[in-house]
């Protein structure tokens, strides 16, 4: 009984707090319903006041876009307006121009239209008149032939034939007074010409001598360019054919030599020589080779330069190296390069004075001594030479005959050809130009060593001691020590019998066995 008391006491305590706790949880549910309900209620309310205020500022802003749009397209509205008005305006100035242009066109139709009528009227009465003119004159000319006796064609020619008598003798008289008035101005207008062309020119007064001066830093050098008993000396002079003087002048070796390009290659390898300072003759040899090299560089690099001055293209290579061998030829004293610029300059400002070619009178003009470069003797004479050359490296006929006319060896054929005359007279014939008695010593040391070279076995021969001594270097193989002895007497044979000099001429002939081998 106990037992289900206690059952039953429990049953109905679990009954009463299910009970108790379901109030307890509906009680809570409602407060909390009340609770979600004032706050809903709240955030409505606060809701409600932002959506007001959010209305509102839309509203504002919708306005003023509004106000903005119509603004703006107010403006546009008024530039169109203005643009329609000023295109009304353009219009109606454009009909009332083309009003007035029709009314003027319609006024010159009238007026054209008048004239029209007016020249036909004329035109009709002209050819009345014409016909009238006509009849009358050809009544006139049968009436003058009745009374002539000759006929309208007979006149006719007679009066042509006087005329012609006529026309021919004024014709004559002008033509004649015309040779004489040419004849009086002619010669002034060429001293004009000539007198402007030299004052245009600067020249220089040609300096042209047989010696250099080897400056060195001090005497001690001189015995080492003599060398041990003279062997460096004799090695020099042997290899460029310049006599080579050192005496008791301070710091000074003096080269002696008529030909320019000898004496250049002897001062540039004496000059390395002694700024290196071996000297000995197989280097002595060796430095002349080098430089005798040197200087035919030097020769075209000067020919270039001069034609690049002058303004000449499309030379031939050949002859610019003649022209760059011109630095090293001189004609009666004259430096030849010197010369032939000056004349070329000359040419084209006097073929610009005459309405000439300017650019083919210089190319004459520096061409036209071209034959006096030849090393060798030649029987034709210079101009003729220079020409034969031109023709055949491809210069024009022009240029060619100019070259071989100016001294009248041939006729000249262009007007260039007396232009280059006349200017190589004025750079010859200015005073202290050129020298007669310098060229006619040069040209005796030239032949001098020309009657050596004309024996075999000779393989070089050079004038020193101011053509006093003539050193000639033989073959060994070819000549033998007898025939040398035999060589120097056949030379100074020759000589005598077909040179006239001063004095003495004293001719040294020498021979050297030399074996030389290159080790590998």
């Amino acid at each position: 009984m106990n037992t289900l008391i206690i059952i039953i006491g429990c049953l109905a305590g679990i009954g009463i707090g299910f009970g108790i706790a379901k109030y307890l949880e509906k009680a809570n549910v409602s407060n909390l319903i009340k609770n979600a309900k004032k706050e809903a209620a709240s955030i409505l309310k606060d809701a409600k006041v932002e959506a007001e205020s959010i209305k509102k500022d839309k509203l504002l802003q919708a306005k003023e876009k509004f106000l903005e749009l119509k603004s703006e397209h107010e403006k546009e509205i008024l530039a169109k307006d203005k643009k329609i008005a000023e295109a009304e305006k353009r219009t109606r100035d454009k009909e009332s121009q083309i009003s007035n242009e029709l009314a003027k066109t319609k006024k010159l139709n009238d007026e054209a239209e008048a004239k029209i009528n007016d020249y036909t009227n004329r035109l009709e009465h002209v050819e009345k008149k014409q016909a009238e003119v006509e009849r009358l004159h050809k009544s006139q000319v049968e009436q003058l032939e009745t009374i002539s006796g000759l006929s309208a064609d007979e006149a006719k020619n007679q009066l042509v034939e006087s005329l012609k008598a006529e026309a021919k003798t004024n014709a004559m008289a002008h033509i004649q007074e015309t040779i004489e008035e040419a004849k009086l101005t002619a010669q002034q207008e060429a001293k004009k010409i000539i007198i402007n062309t030299i004052q245009r020119v600067g020249t220089e007064e040609a300096v042209e001598n047989c010696v250099s001066v080897f400056n060195i830093e001090s005497d001690d050098v001189k015995g080492r360019i003599i060398g041990r008993e003279g062997r460096n000396i004799r090695a020099l002079e042997a290899a460029t054919g310049v006599e080579i003087i050192v005496d008791d002048t301070p710091e000074a070796i003096i080269l002696s030599c008529f030909d320019p390009v000898r004496r250049e290659i002897a001062r540039l390898s004496l000059h390395k020589l002694v700024t290196d300072g071996r000297i000995h003759p197989a280097r002595i040899e060796e430095v002349v080779a080098k430089t005798a090299k040197q200087i035919d560089e030097e020769i075209i690099e000067v020919g270039k330069r001069t034609v690049i001055d002058l303004g000449i293209h499309g030379l031939h290579p050949e002859l610019i190296k003649i022209v760059g061998r011109m630095k090293y030829r001189s004609s009666y004293g004259q430096n030849l390069l010197q010369h032939s610029r000056e004349v070329s300059k000359l040419c084209g400002i006097m073929a610009a004075e005459l309405g000439l070619n300017v650019k083919l009178a210089k190319r004459a003009g520096l061409l036209h001594d071209i034959g006096k470069v030849p090393d060798t003797e030649s029987e034709l004479p210079h101009a003729i030479l220079g020409m034969q050359w031109a023709e055949k490296y491809g210069e024009k006929e022009e240029v060619c005959n100019a070259i071989g006319a100016h001294h009248d060896e041939i006729e000249m054929k262009s007007l260039i050809s007396p232009i280059i005359q006349v200017c190589d007279a004025i750079s010859g014939a200015r005073p202290g130009a050129r020298r007669q008695v310098l060229d006619s010593y040069i040209q005796r040391l030239k032949d001098l060593e020309e009657i050596a070279y004309g024996f075999n076995g000779v393989k070089n021969a050079y004038a020193i001691q101011a053509g006093r001594e003539l050193r000639v270097i033989v073959e060994s193989e070819k000549v033998s020590d007898e025939m040398a002895g035999n060589l120097s007497f056949d030379i100074s044979q020759k000589i005598q019998t077909e040179m006239t000099y001063p004095g003495q001429v004293k001719i040294t002939v020498i021979r050297e066995t030399r074996a030389v081998n290159i080790a590998k």
